[in-house]
């Protein structure tokens, strides 16, 4: 399915009786976004049924996404998103080097100026991310995101408070000369377990210029081939 004038709005990588998991575009919302139609009456128009959604992304964001086929395994798969149950990997870009290469990055979100967030070191809305960083080229660095919380631009407000703000981030980038073909946030992997079955989905990128570098290919198929190996710390640590 496809917005007038673009590319796939997404594309479908797994459909089964219960849910349908899709690689999401950037630039589409999830819910209709002035005359725009959103993500999820764009999946129904397509599959011809109704969808509930899961979780979100941004408008920004590209990647996986998964929506339930009733309102019953909506509920237990959202229980599961909110009670940190699910896996989740994101890929992205920055060109700005980070306070730290790799590590944690937690506290509070509050809303800021306009539409942004920002961390503090209080413990209300309590947003906690893990991540490695590796250099792609001069001025230009990929990071591996885990979010253990699932905070309205955790991701984002994450590696801005490191100093790395997001490629093409419309909102925690400052304005630069030539503007990017997109944010580079990319939901990566997904895995979960839904009555007692265990699911696992990847998606990598092939949207945007940057995301399309051979440096990227070759730190996806190496280093970061095997992602849920690495030294991750959980939640509870």
């Amino acid at each position: 399915m496809s917005l007038p004038g673009t590319g796939p709005a997404f594309q479908i990588i797994e459909q089964n009786p219960r849910f349908v998991v899709i690689d999401k575009a950037p630039g589409i919302s999830m819910h209709k976004d002035d005359q725009e139609a959103g993500l999820a009456m764009l999946l129904e128009q397509a599959l011809g049924q109704k969808v509930w959604p899961v979780h979100r992304l941004d408008k920004m964001t590209s990647g996986l996404v998964v929506f339930a086929f009733s309102a019953e395994v909506a509920a237990e798969l959202s229980a599961a998103f909110a009670e940190q149950q699910v896996s989740k990997l994101y890929l992205a870009l920055s060109d700005r080097k980070p306070s730290k290469k790799q590590g944690r990055i937690e506290g509070g979100m509050v809303r800021s100026r306009r539409s942004s967030w920002r961390l503090t070191r209080d413990t209300d809305n309590f947003a906690r991310t893990e991540f490695y960083s590796a250099s792609l080229k001069p001025g230009l660095r990929a990071f591996l995101c885990r979010p253990y919380t699932g905070k309205t631009h955790q991701i984002r407000v994450a590696l801005k408070s490191v100093g790395a703000p997001i490629v093409g981030d419309p909102i925690y980038h400052e304005t630069v000369q030539t503007q990017p073909d997109r944010g580079y946030l990319h939901a990566w992997q997904l895995r979960f377990v839904l009555a007692g079955e265990t699911f696992a989905f990847r998606a990598d990128p092939t949207i945007g210029e940057l995301f399309s570098l051979p440096e990227v290919a070759m730190l996806l198929s190496g280093d970061w081939s095997e992602p849920f190996s690495l030294r991750w710390h959980g939640a509870s640590n």
